[in-house]
């Protein structure tokens, strides 16, 4: 689809008091800096959307009122973060536990798990050590840490613990798959199409460390476990292994009404035996983020998976407008 130039809003959030609200770039400014900075992914898709043709702007939202009420009063054609899944597919998802029951109902192949929250258990499979013990609604690794990883008994009621106390929500304990981590991600809706089968390669973490995409690995910049872990594409894997994999991410999408981008989290076993971790929607669209490398490897530009984006939500409420006025 072919989108003329659109006004379109780049809404961020914010929360710290001594950040700098985002500052729309000027044609004219030079760059006085010697050393390139690490640009915010925010800054990217407003670079793409120049780049197309349209005319982006930044909205923040960090809940004070002067920023709410230009939110509301935006007269933009499109929010760019309004784009993706909606509140059906963001619940389903983002809930890991309905998510892995819709999996298994439907044949996708995913750990068995319990669970708990302040005591009571709310579901259980029979699940075998060892266990990774995690948030069950959070996302982006927050409550993942390489002591998230239990081999006994006390070790789960440790982690249990922590979690409850950290975040006051029911904890997922799922039988942790020891192998490698693959990612697929996946673009369209009539039909979604899996972009190529990309790993995160965790080999070179120290000895003893559970291989697992914790909060050290992704975001910790300067630690050894960060440094050491790098994406690539594998190459030792068949292309019919691929293709279910492929297959399957975009059933379990579509399992869970996700719709125009998504990535999903597997685990490979060294039997080659997959399963369906989760799926994430509206993934990050940072130029190195996994989403953005596998859309490179197909052929994609970065600014053109913005594009594709912009237009998957323009036809959908298009569509939608058409409809109600006839």
């Amino acid at each position: 689809m072919e989108s003329s130039s659109l006004r379109i809003g780049v809404l961020y959030d914010e929360w710290a008091e001594t950040k700098e609200p985002a500052v729309e770039p000027k044609p004219a400014d030079v760059p006085k800096r010697k050393r390139r900075r690490d640009k915010p992914d925010r800054e990217e898709v407003f670079e793409a959307l120049v780049k197309k043709g349209h005319q982006p702007a930044y909205f923040c939202l960090d809940g004070r009122p002067k920023t709410l009420k230009a939110l509301a009063s935006a007269e933009v054609d499109l929010m760019f973060n309004y784009t993706g899944s909606g509140p059906g597919g963001l619940h389903l998802a983002q809930d890991k536990a309905v998510a892995k029951r819709l999996f298994a109902f439907h044949g996708i192949r995913t750990p068995n798990f319990a669970t708990v929250y302040q005591g009571r258990l709310q579901w259980a499979d029979d699940v075998h050590f060892p266990v990774i013990v995690k948030p069950k609604r959070e996302d982006g690794s927050i409550g993942i840490a390489f002591s998230a990883v239990a081999g006994s008994i006390k070790e789960l009621m440790e982690r249990i613990d922590a979690l409850h106390a950290d975040l006051n929500a029911p904890v997922l304990i799922e039988e942790y798959i020891e192998g490698r981590e693959l990612y697929v991600s996946v673009i369209g809706n009539d039909p979604p199409v899996a972009l190529p089968v990309i790993e995160l390669n965790l080999d070179d973490l120290p000895e003893g460390t559970p291989r697992i995409a914790g909060t050290e690995v992704k975001w910790e910049r300067g630690t050894a476990a960060y440094r050491k872990t790098k994406l690539r594409f594998p190459e030792d894997l068949s292309e019919n292994l691929l293709a279910e994999i492929q297959e399957t991410a975009v059933k379990a999408c579509q399992v869970l009404e996700i719709r125009d981008y998504a990535r999903v989290d597997f685990r490979l076993s060294p039997k080659r035996k997959f399963f369906t971790l989760e799926v994430n929607p509206n993934p990050w669209l940072h130029s190195t983020a996994e989403f953005a490398l596998a859309a490179k490897q197909s052929g994609r530009e970065h600014a053109d998976v913005i594009q594709e984006i912009v237009d998957l939500a323009l036809a959908r409420y298009r569509g939608i407008s058409q409809a109600s006025s006839s």
